[in-house]
């Protein structure tokens, strides 16, 4: 072989090898786990939480209506945000009784 194509071949040697560094150095964050991504329980928390402020505000308004010291538009919209609540959380019930069930019917 002469000397152009060994050098040749070490330059594509060089910047092949170069690459594929270059593309692990990459990708490896994205495999990565990040630390500040909170767990199930944690989310599950402050969703019941939120759940239960929505519905203790609501409460107050009510009760306020009643006697006299809150707009019926405040009323109303706090008895809106209490349905949607309570409707978000029938489903999402009805979809963790549907998971289990599905469950509960595979094959061991």
């Amino acid at each position: 072989m002469d000397m152009k194509a060994v050098s040749a071949i070490q330059r594509f040697t060089d910047a092949r090898s170069t690459s594929a560094i270059e593309s692990y150095a990459q990708a490896r964050p994205a495999t990565e786990p990040t630390p500040e991504e909170p767990s199930v329980m944690e989310v599950a928390g402050r969703v019941a939480i939120d759940f239960a402020q929505t519905l203790a505000e609501s409460e107050e308004t009510a009760k306020a209506s009643m006697v006299g010291d809150a707009d019926p538009h405040a009323l109303v919209q706090a008895l809106a945000q209490t349905e949607l609540a309570v409707e978000a959380a029938v489903t999402v019930r009805n979809k963790v009784v549907e998971a289990y069930q599905e469950i509960l019917r595979m094959p061991v």
